[in-house]
């Protein structure tokens, strides 16, 4: 087994390691949540739960919008080491971290009150261990029971792995055959989170260019892109359901390519620890399939700004 498909496969042992060992605590609500790549998505999917939170970039809030310094926020950095969660550190009173490396910078620094470690273990890949503890990590501090869903995603890990390299094996027919000038990754409310982190993964590990976005705005003028497209929808039963299986439809008339993720046996809001699995799949499939060995070429895993 490569290390690659090792670190996705350690996703449900990493995740029930998480949600057995952590200890009990609550995330405060009403403050900025702050992280770039990952690290901002994954609380961003916590805001379409309802869960009354601010997710932000951590580089756009440095720059643009950190102008007074506040009581209170939580900065997510998987590494601990993100350079505009650093810079951030230093806009607040006190903080939370939530990072993969309890001895990492962003946790030693003074306003740290306390780190949360996420337990994922080590990850040299692009972020599939991190995001999903990212993730539980959120879970676990709003109050969300996660066993039963756990326990489904040990179940089913070889089910997201068949889906993932059967989206990769028809993909990568598609891009070699026809001339398909955009792919795109699409969700709704929690899941526009897993269209994000799909794209971000899909990008790394294949050169390509995916486009996450959210469902509905795709709608709003991309879709006159359908012909010769491929569009993944990412689903869940929810407010936007009816509206996605309609666009479905609409776009494939159109000429698009359009493939679905679904998880039908939790709720929209857990869905994003299910859905978001074979994408992990899927980009290592088909970066395998494109010979390509080396996920970080241009940059590295953690992005540090000089």
């Amino acid at each position: 087994m490569s290390k690659i498909l090792k670190e996705i496969a350690e996703i449900p042992e990493r995740a029930a390691k998480f949600w057995e060992n952590s200890e009990s605590y609550r995330l405060p609500l009403k403050v900025p949540y702050l992280g770039m790549g990952s690290s901002y998505f994954a609380p961003l999917a916590f805001r379409y739960m309802n869960i009354d939170i601010y997710p932000e970039l951590a580089s756009e809030y440095y720059n643009y919008t950190g102008k007074k310094k506040l009581p209170y926020a939580v900065l997510l950095s998987q590494s601990g080491r993100s350079s505009e969660a650093i810079w951030c550190a230093a806009l607040f009173e006190k903080y939370i971290a939530i990072t993969n490396y309890p001895e990492c910078e962003l946790s030693q620094l003074h306003g740290c009150e306390k780190n949360i470690s996420i337990l994922a273990g080590h990850e040299e890949y692009s972020s599939s261990k991190t995001y999903i503890n990212t993730l539980l990590s959120l879970f676990r501090g709003f109050g969300f029971e996660m066993s039963q869903s756990l326990l489904l995603l040990t179940e089913k890990i070889t089910a997201y792995e068949n889906l993932g390299k059967k989206m990769a094996d028809e993909v990568y027919e598609l891009i070699s055959q026809k001339n398909i000038h955009g792919i795109y990754i699409t969700g709704s409310g929690p899941n526009i989170a897993t269209a994000y982190e799909s794209s971000l993964i899909l990008s790394e590990s294949t050169k390509m260019c995916f486009t996450g976005m959210p469902m509905a705005l795709y709608d709003h003028g991309p879709k006159e892109t359908a012909k010769n497209s491929i569009v993944i929808q990412i689903m869940a039963k929810g407010g936007s359901y009816e509206r996605a299986l309609r666009l479905n439809d609409l776009i494939s008339r159109a000429g698009a390519h359009v493939f679905t993720v679904e998880e039908p046996e939790v709720s929209e809001n857990l869905s994003v620890i299910h859905n978001m699995v074979p994408f992990n799949f899927m980009a290592y499939y088909l970066a395998q399939k494109m010979n390509i060995t080396e996920t970080f070429v241009v940059g590295g895993k953690v992005t540090e700004v000089f």
